[in-house]
């Protein structure tokens, strides 16, 4: 199966409301990402065991390990899960920022150091969301 099949599948195995709103934020981040690498992770393992939630990536960086290996990642991740969305900004150095940065005004969000969390997309600001993830795809990575 293609990506974009991939991706559609998982979309239309969600729940019709979460289908509503991945389908919008795909959209949205697409519209802002304009061509940057697309991924699925379909949240399995090389054993087929599920490792976590299916995620739709966008974007890519490089990350280095403590050991000096490195792989290829997906800056965006987008994801439904139990409770709602989950939306990851990955790579950032500075674990407070998107707390510090876009926690107050985002919205019934909770926001870590890589993941702005949320139960329906109409709890949050979509606009302060979107900067978030304007500010990640246009990050120089520091090497």
């Amino acid at each position: 199966m293609h990506l974009a099949e991939q991706i559609e599948a998982y979309i239309l195995s969600l729940p019709e409301q979460k289908q509503i709103e991945i389908l919008q934020l795909h959209k949205l981040i697409l519209q802002v990402s304009d061509g940057v690498k697309l991924w699925f992770d379909n949240g399995l393992d090389a054993n087929n065991k599920v490792v976590n939630n299916p995620t739709i990536g966008y974007g890519s960086y490089t990350i280095k390990y403590a050991n000096g290996k490195t792989r290829e990642f997906f800056q965006i991740g987008l994801s439904a899960n139990t409770t709602g969305i989950s939306v990851y900004i990955m790579g950032l150095k500075d674990k407070n920022y998107l707390a510090q940065t876009f926690g107050k005004e985002i919205g019934k969000a909770s926001v870590t150091g890589y993941c702005i969390k949320f139960k329906n997309l109409k709890d949050i600001n979509v606009k302060i969301l979107e900067s978030a993830i304007r500010y990640r795809l246009t990050l120089i990575d520091e090497n």
